[in-house]
């Protein structure tokens, strides 16, 4: 296919992204209020400009090829660009969709909390939220299909990413049961890969303590759980713990764990997602996990 010596327009590469984000072109079109022939038909055009094939097509679906998934994140980082520029020359308020992935404890805690202010300062912005293992969401951020990831510090995360604090990781146990320092160590984790994990498999094992995955849930609440059940011991950051645990420390026979980090990772492009990313930082330096009140 040759390429035209021509520019990718911004109204194609918007065209493009609605088919790939929707999963089809007749909801594209809806979405655009455009017919579907229109939409196959920007497509065509940015795919004459690209000078390549950038969706393989069959009757019923169709897939990113890799020049495609090239073109998609720049294509999502074209568009967020211009709109700031528009908004900001009106000095309106950005309506752009940002696109968060975050691992179960950032959800659960004060993220909430977090989203509503940023409400307030982007109005117009839309979020879509998608909670997972930290490695995986940040191999989706490499593919562009995510604008930022919130996630703990792993041996298979990038390491270019913004640190947002750090904090002890403690032994949670349940306040009310007696816990046996010469028995096995039964231990309720996230599955791997996870820093938690990591770092509580290496204290045991250098401690020479005989330990067992009892408990494995890809749930903070979960393991916290576990621990308050006397099920399990839970490795969790210090600001984690909740009414009902205590803390296992030497006195109990088990080794002291290490901090831990915090990270947001972004392509750092859009100018909403790095205010988000300062709105974090500012609250997990100051309160951790600890959840405040929602305001009014």
């Amino acid at each position: 296919m040759e390429s035209a010596n021509v520019g990718l327009d911004i109204v194609l590469l918007r065209t493009f992204l609605e088919v790939v984000d929707t999963g089809g072109f007749a909801l594209a079109a809806e979405q655009l209020a455009l017919t579907a022939p229109a939409v196959s038909g920007h497509i065509k055009r940015l795919e004459q400009a690209a000078g390549t094939r950038l969706l393989s097509r069959t009757t019923r679906s169709f897939r990113l090829t890799p020049a495609g998934d090239m073109l998609y994140a720049y294509a999502r980082n074209i568009v967020h660009l211009e709109q700031e520029a528009r908004a900001r020359l009106r000095h309106a308020p950005t309506a752009e969709r940002l696109r968060i992935g975050a691992s179960e404890d950032f959800t659960g805690a004060w993220l909430p909390h977090v989203l509503q202010t940023f409400r307030r300062t982007h109005p117009g912005a839309s979020v879509q939220l998608k909670v997972g293992v930290t490695g995986d969401l940040t191999k989706e951020l490499e593919l562009g299909q995510l604008d930022v990831v919130f996630g703990k510090q792993c041996t298979q995360v990038p390491s270019n990413g913004t640190l947002l604090w750090e904090e002890e990781l403690v032994w949670a146990f349940d306040s009310h049961s007696a816990f046996d320092p010469d028995a096995d160590v039964h231990i309720a984790v996230f599955p791997e890969p996870c820093v938690y994990r990591e770092a509580a498999i290496n204290a045991l094992t250098q401690a020479d303590k005989t330990w067992r995955v009892v408990f494995e849930s890809s749930s903070m609440a979960g393991c916290l759980s576990a621990a308050q059940a006397a099920f399990a011991v839970a490795p969790v950051a210090r600001s984690q713990l909740r009414d009902g645990l205590r803390i296992l420390d030497a006195a109990n026979g088990m080794p002291a764990l290490p901090h831990t980090q915090f990270y947001a990772f972004s392509n750092g492009a859009s100018h909403a997602a790095r205010e988000l990313i300062a709105a974090v930082e500012k609250t997990g330096r100051v309160r951790g996990f600890r959840a405040p009140a929602l305001p009014t």
